[in-house]
């Protein structure tokens, strides 16, 4: 057995605790059970996935690959230290996942200076950094890193609407909204104070009017080169992941055409291929992009680990006739369901 696979959905989260013993909330928890089979769409033959319940795995698989052959090797916490691990594949690296998988008997897990390097690169900070490097003619984009409520007040000032992000946090959350006519700073003077305290620093970014978002999927391999992996076109709401579109990356591609020159999303893809260095982090990474009214936002987010946008390419039908959505749903579990494009 090469590799075990897991999902931690609740990464981002524990980034920004940074604690070994990290207690993720109760919707964190159960989405890691729920949908603690999603690597073996991606996983090798061999490979092993870890789950809570391999029954419910294999209900959760089947429902997406009815016509599989193979089954996965799904396995639970108890067998981990009797199995022949050679590397572990997660959502994310973080110091609880480290400091669980260690207590459940894995020994081939990074040391803590990578994972601590991870949580470095995973602030905002370094989005911002990176900004400027992949801005080209057609593309928009600034970011800032304040430590003091007249710095926010001074950029407020000078956008009339800004975002303010926590350097760590989860998809949708950590974000507030600032406008000088009707959110001035005084609203979330407390927030910005309190996650100074917590965090170090707020990152401000100008308010932009969304047309569409989307993003690009990569991977970084063992001798640090960049790889481009296809389009991600998914849909948010108030800043929280929806779904996300199945179909070939021509498809993708011709729909991404209605809206901007492909020649400039190709430059972009070029840009980061060529500017993007994460020290020594080897695994999947996403940048998620915006069009604006004004152009392409090549660097919204970046997000150290696999992103749903990679769970799509895993899903990606052969046909170019056929498109799909991919959406979680919540009822009284959460769900992966794919449903024909309207």
């Amino acid at each position: 057995m090469k590799m075990l696979h897991v999902f931690n959905p609740e990464h981002d989260i524990a980034l920004a605790s940074d604690l070994s013993n990290f207690t993720a909330p109760h919707a964190g928890r159960q989405l890691r059970t729920d949908l603690a089979f999603l690597p073996a769409l991606w996983a090798a033959e061999d490979d092993a996935v870890l789950v809570d319940n391999v029954e419910q795995a294999l209900c959760g698989y089947r429902h997406l690959r009815p016509d599989a052959t193979l089954c996965p090797h799904f396995v639970t916490k108890n067998q981990l230290s009797s199995l022949d691990i050679r590397c572990v594949s997660p959502w994310g690296w973080d110091r609880a996942l480290r400091a669980q998988l260690l207590r459940y008997g894995v020994k081939t897990v990074p040391s803590e200076d990578y994972v601590a390097m991870v949580r470095r690169l995973s602030h905002r900070r370094t989005a911002s950094q990176l900004l400027p490097l992949l801005r080209t003619e057609g593309t928009v984009g600034q970011s800032f890193e304040c430590t003091e409520p007249t710095e926010v007040e001074r950029l407020l000032s000078t956008y009339g609407s800004v975002v303010m992000k926590a350097p760590w946090s989860s998809s949708g959350r950590g974000l507030r909204f600032l406008s000088q006519s009707q959110t001035p700073f005084s609203t979330q003077a407390n927030w910005f104070s309190n996650m100074v305290k917590a965090q170090g620093s707020v990152m401000v970014e100008p308010f932009y009017n969304k047309v569409k978002d989307f993003g690009m999927e990569f991977e970084v391999d063992a001798a640090g080169k960049v790889h481009y992996l296809g389009l991600s076109l998914f849909h948010t709401k108030n800043g929280a992941y929806i779904g996300n579109l199945l179909a070939t990356e021509e498809s993708k591609r011709e729909q991404m055409a209605r809206y901007v020159s492909l020649e400039l999303l190709d430059e972009i893809k070029q840009h980061i291929i060529k500017n993007v260095q994460l020290e020594d982090y080897v695994g999947p990474f996403g940048i998620d992009m915006m069009i604006v009214k004004e152009g392409v936002h090549p660097c919204v987010e970046l997000n150290l680990r696999r992103t749903m946008g990679h769970v799509a390419l895993s899903l990606t039908p052969a046909d170019d006739d056929i498109q799909k959505v991919m959406q979680i749903e919540l009822t009284d579990h959460y769900r992966l369901h794919i449903r024909k494009a309207q």
